[in-house]
């Protein structure tokens, strides 16, 4: 089992930055991808951002250039630095963890992000 603790959402004003933070914990293999999705009402989840633990990263189109995926000195933590925030970046994001060679995807409990036009 994989343990994911987010935090850093909040309320922004458009334009602005937000820092989103993910610490995973419990049976962890070295090899992993982390990284957020994020999901509104009425519609399905999607890809943020991803990053392996050997720093290999994707972005999706909606936030290349403004979002930046990176992992901390303390292991198995990510953040998601966000600039430039839109209204339509509003949503719950989601922290997910897999470790390499497994099928199996754990998620953080969510942390919702508003951006006010």
């Amino acid at each position: 089992q994989v343990q994911l603790v987010e935090s850093g959402g909040g309320w922004v004003q458009a334009g602005g930055s937000l820092t989103l933070s993910c610490a995973a914990s419990g049976s962890i293999r070295s090899r992993n991808h982390m990284g957020w999705y994020r999901q509104t009402p009425g519609k399905q989840r999607e890809l943020v951002a991803t990053i392996t633990s050997a720093l290999s990263t994707t972005y999706a189109d909606s936030v290349k250039g403004r979002f930046t995926i990176s992992r901390g000195n303390v292991k198995n933590t990510v953040f998601l630095q966000m600039n430039s925030l839109k209204p339509e970046d509003t949503a719950v994001y989601y922290c997910t963890f897999r470790s390499f060679g497994t099928s199996t995807d754990y998620w953080g409990q969510g942390t919702q992000v508003t951006v006010s036009s």
